[in-house]
């Protein structure tokens, strides 16, 4: 069974089965801030119901790293609360939500009529710049929000707990599997993650999979550069795709995608 684990001062991270993912419990003296919402009224009330085994504090804020389903459509269970994100993640919710369940729901029959049940709830706190700093009201506990660019979306953003040394980065890097390619922009998300890498100090908390270190972030830069660099020399008529698919350093099966997506960018056609 899956049980909170602390990973800094007061910062614990509790692992789901359902896409191997990651949710964030961050605790002040008065209250909690939770880092994404998973994929469903369901699995957000489940968060809720955990937290229990963690704490009897109330939550107050929650961080949406991204629009994705499974980081922010458990959203509407925790209201009345304040919902964090940038700006283009509200849009994302808003404008492809409905896209996305009916993606989801096709490929997952089993979660079509939890995802027929969910309400759309996009952050309403949002910030357009590079940066924002919540002070939530959890005892005054300091919490950074930074967009350090594009990359598994356009609208990633990484939640620091400057007192603990912990960063929660999304899906812009992810443990134990590939990240996820197909809204992202790959010929960015190199330099993006080499921000992420920056400003870890110590532990990171991938969106999916084994909570890691600086170490763990650096390699996860190198294997999304090595995607955006062998794609620049299909592109260029230097290297053919199936080529460059052996050469990336994920499974062949995993390859493909990513290559094309770049190719894409290079092509203009993200843009």
């Amino acid at each position: 069974m899956s049980v909170w684990a602390e990973v800094g001062d007061r910062v614990f991270v509790r692992r789901y089965a359902f896409y191997d993912q990651n949710i964030g419990a961050i605790l002040g003296d008065d209250g909690v801030l939770i880092v994404d919402t998973r994929i469903s009224h369901r699995q957000g009330q489940e968060i809720l119901d955990d937290l229990r085994q963690l704490t009897d504090l109330p939550v107050r804020a929650v961080v949406n790293t991204h629009g994705h389903n499974d980081h922010a459509f458990g959203n509407h269970q925790f209201r009345p609360v304040p919902i964090w994100g940038h700006a283009r993640c509200a849009a994302m919710v808003r404008d492809t939500g409905k896209r996305q369940i009916a993606s989801v729901s096709a490929a997952i029959p089993d979660l079509a009529a939890d995802l027929a049940e969910v309400v759309l709830d996009p952050p309403d706190r949002t910030f357009d710049g590079d940066s924002a700093v919540l002070d939530f009201d959890a005892g005054g506990r300091r919490i950074d929000l930074r967009y350090l660019g594009r990359g598994h979306t356009d609208n990633d953003i990484v939640v620091i707990v400057p007192d603990a040394a912990v960063v929660f980065a999304g899906d812009l890097i992810e443990n134990n599997a590939p990240p996820y390619f197909g809204d992202g922009y790959p010929m960015e998300w190199p330099a993006t993650v080499e921000r992420l890498v920056e400003i870890v100090d110590a532990a990171v908390v991938p969106g999916h999979g084994d909570v890691g270190d600086r170490a763990f972030a650096v390699r996860s830069m190198v294997e999304i550069r090595a995607i955006a660099e062998l794609a620049t020399l299909v592109h260029a008529g230097s290297l053919g795709l199936d080529d460059a698919v052996l050469r990336t350093p994920y499974r062949a099966d995993a390859a493909r995608d990513p290559l094309e997506r770049a190719l894409k960018q290079l092509r203009g056609e993200l843009d």
